[in-house]
Parts: structure tokens; sequence; C-alpha cells
């Protein structure tokens, strides 16, 4: 479930926007002016939520971009293997997260996590 609908000129960095059909977290934006004739470009640098892979797009400056949901909660690590299962400490639900290696090596059974729910998907994001 989309949240908002934004101009490319209203995303500041920090902003989570969906650029073809991926969510990615804006790091830096540059606006120009307006032409005579034309309208403001905005070049966004983005980096992925999911992946961590980097982004650079010019738009004009009345593109539209979408705003994900993005549901930060907190979790149980249960098992470490090539995905970390985890149990959601509010519902006691069950699942396998998928986890960066770097965060991966920091994590222990029984310690707690924080994970994003982005659009349904799950990632787990630091240690608690």
């Amino acid at each position: 479930m989309v949240l908002k609908i934004i101009s490319a000129t209203e995303a500041k960095p920090g902003t989570n926007i969906i650029i073809d059909g991926e969510p990615y977290t804006v790091k830096k934006i540059d606006i120009s002016k307006t032409g005579k004739h034309g309208a403001a470009k905005c070049r966004i640098e983005a980096s992925g939520i999911m992946s961590s892979q980097k982004k650079i797009i010019a738009v004009p400056g009345h593109e539209r971009f979408e705003v994900p949901m993005v549901d930060k909660r907190k979790a149980q690590v249960l098992s470490l293997g090539e995905n970390v299962s985890v149990m959601d400490l509010e519902s006691f639900e069950n699942f396998d997260v998928p986890c960066d290696e770097e965060i991966r090596s920091e994590l222990e059974i029984n310690s707690n996590v924080e994970y994003w729910d982005v659009e349904g998907r799950k990632i787990v994001k630091r240690k608690l």
C-alpha cells in the first residue's frame, strides 16, 4: 500500500520513494531552476532499501513518486542460516527474513533486531 504521492521537488534526503517498482531512500537531490520555456529538473541520488544498490536519475520537477509504507518493528532471532529466522516481539509471528552479511556477522541467537516491512517485503536492518 502506497502511503502518498509526492512530486520530485518535494523529495528531501532521507525520503523513501519507489523508482521502477523498487523502494529507495533519497541520499542527495539537486534541483535546477526553471528556464524561460522549461520546467525545473531534479537529479536524485538514491540507495536501495532491499538491496544496497545506488541509482541516479534525472527527472522533471513535476514528476510524481510514490512513497512506500515502511513499518519498522522489533524481533528476536531464533536461528541463523542463509536467511535469519525471527519472531516478531508484538505478534509472536515466526518468519524468515533476508539479511546483509555485515549485519549477520553481528547477530546471535536470542538477540533482538529491527526489521523493516516495506510494501509486504521484510529485511533485517540492524541489531538492537
